[in-house]
């Protein structure tokens, strides 16, 4: 007689498929050698959790699909987990072993979980489901807005290994439906109303060998062509909700750092349109040295009557500091940085709040890149340096990002309150403050989205970007992302 399962579109038990029986059948069966196999491939499964655990804090509700005996949701500390498998068997040790988990029998295609969590893993499970785009559609029953979906599976390349790897005893025996890589996940997530946040691959030695796997995997793994041939590839996804009707829900807070700006400060409350529910503005102001505190204080009683605009001074020095004590003051719910400069259009801020209120992206980003520039608008060598800069982040962070520089960006109150929670694995090391976002963002696996804008030349002042100085200052900022983000 063959198992049943419930759907519960007609609330009637279905019939397994033969081919699903078959691999429930066989999970059975090495359900007692399942830990074994993990212990035997240490180097293995130490490496995923490492890479799960640096994106997945601590304290969170995580769901694992195809969960086998507990052993990744068990390390990954959730305050709720919850893991659900096809084999009985397998999930029999798993809740012998870890008390504080739950573990329920249950076929991804016919998810009957009544909650939402925080992150979804699916580790090396895809290429045993008999449907893959109705698994997807029932974990999107299971998501927020702000569920990240980790996915992981074996490079193709290394079929025929893994395949002598079974024979010698090496690795766990598999039955597999499907042999995916990538792309082809990655196709059917956007057809099933997905994001793709970002891709990675990682492991060259699947096994240990002293020095020589702990160097291959984790400097010439993440490296420019060594990196197709990794055993494990990655996608980090996200829920896709409908656009919002509404695009006036959230109110705003424009952060503008200002030293020796004193000439763009009344434009920039001119040009600073009114967005969302309510915009308020915020100078920070940086010890200057041409009357701009003055300046703040005189335009701010001026037009107290017709905007929300708000000053302080700076305790430290840098755009950093200065970014991070105007978002703390504010009182948005998105926050977003102009420079005083100007070169930034102002009347260009709600092409940010309408990607990020409807949820296209979760850090949005401006890029000076793709419009020509008026002609004294950025020097051939800050260019060059752009792209260069450009290139060395979509490499490090998984996610294209054309403009690292750029001075206008914005993120939402939550995730910038999580961001900072976690500043300290950076540590203080960026006196801009553009890349403590951007790599925040990054270890967050938060969406980011780029917004064309017409880069213009400075009405007022001087550059205070001196090319060199700062041109190594991001050099040495883009060897520290590479040690804390990418060669972990």
């Amino acid at each position: 007689m063959n198992n049943t399962i419930l759907d519960k579109n007609n609330s009637k038990p279905e019939p397994l498929s033969s081919k699903k029986n078959r691999i429930m059948d066989h999970m059975d069966n090495i359900a007692s050698k399942r830990d074994f196999f993990i212990e035997k491939n240490e180097c293995y499964y130490k490496d995923m959790v490492k890479w799960l655990k640096f994106s997945i804090p601590e304290g969170k509700s995580v769901l694992e699909v195809g969960c086998g005996t507990g052993y990744v949701l068990n390390a990954l500390c959730p305050s709720r987990g919850v893991g659900i498998d096809i084999s009985a068997k397998m999930l029999d040790i798993a809740k012998s072993k870890y008390k504080d988990l739950t573990f329920i029998n249950m076929d991804a295609e016919y998810i009957d979980l009544d909650e939402k969590f925080d992150y979804i893993v699916i580790s090396d499970t895809l290429c045993y489901l008999e449907d893959i785009q109705k698994s997807f559609q029932e974990i999107f029953k299971l998501t927020h807005a702000g569920t990240r979906i980790f996915i992981s599976l074996h490079n193709f390349l290394w079929e025929p290994f893994l395949k002598i790897a079974e024979i010698l005893k090496i690795k766990m025996p598999s039955l597999k439906l499907n042999w995916l890589n990538q792309n082809d996940i990655i196709n059917i997530l956007l057809l099933e109303g997905y994001d793709i946040v970002s891709q990675s691959k990682r492991l060259l030695v699947p096994r240990y060998i002293p020095f020589i796997s702990t160097f291959f995997n984790r400097y010439i793994s993440q490296l420019p062509f060594f990196r197709n041939f990794c055993i494990t590839e990655y996608v980090v996804a996200r829920p896709l909700f409908p656009k919002p009707d509404n695009n006036k829900l959230f109110s705003v807070s424009v952060i503008i750092p200002a030293k020796n700006e004193k000439g763009n400060i009344e434009a920039a409350i001119k040009r600073t349109p009114e967005m969302g529910k309510h915009t308020e503005i915020i100078f920070v102001e940086g010890h200057s040295q041409d009357g701009t505190l003055d300046e703040i204080k005189r335009v701010v009683n001026e037009y107290s009557d017709k905007r929300d605009i708000k000053f302080t001074v700076q305790d430290g020095t840098g755009k950093g500091d200065a970014v991070r004590k105007g978002f703390n003051m504010s009182s948005g719910d998105i926050l977003m940085i102009l420079d005083a400069d100007l070169t930034v259009p102002p009347e260009t801020l709600p092409k940010f709040y309408n990607a990020i209120a409807t949820n296209r992206g979760e850090y949005i980003n401006g890029t000076r890149l793709v419009y020509p520039m008026e002609k004294q608008a950025m020097r051939t060598l800050n260019l060059m340096g752009n792209k260069f800069f450009s290139f060395m982040f979509s490499w490090l962070l998984g996610q294209r990002l054309k403009d690292t520089l750029c001075g206008t960006k914005v993120i939402s109150r939550e995730n910038w309150d999580q961001l900072s929670k976690g500043r300290s694995y950076f540590g203080d090391f960026d006196p801009f403050g553009d890349f403590d976002l951007i790599f925040g963002a990054a270890k967050m696996n938060l969406k980011i989205l780029e917004v064309p804008i017409r880069y213009q030349e400075r009405k007022y002042g001087e550059t205070q970007i001196q090319r060199f100085v700062h041109g190594w200052l991001l050099l040495k900022m883009t060897a520290f992302a590479a040690l804390k983000i990418k060669f972990i």
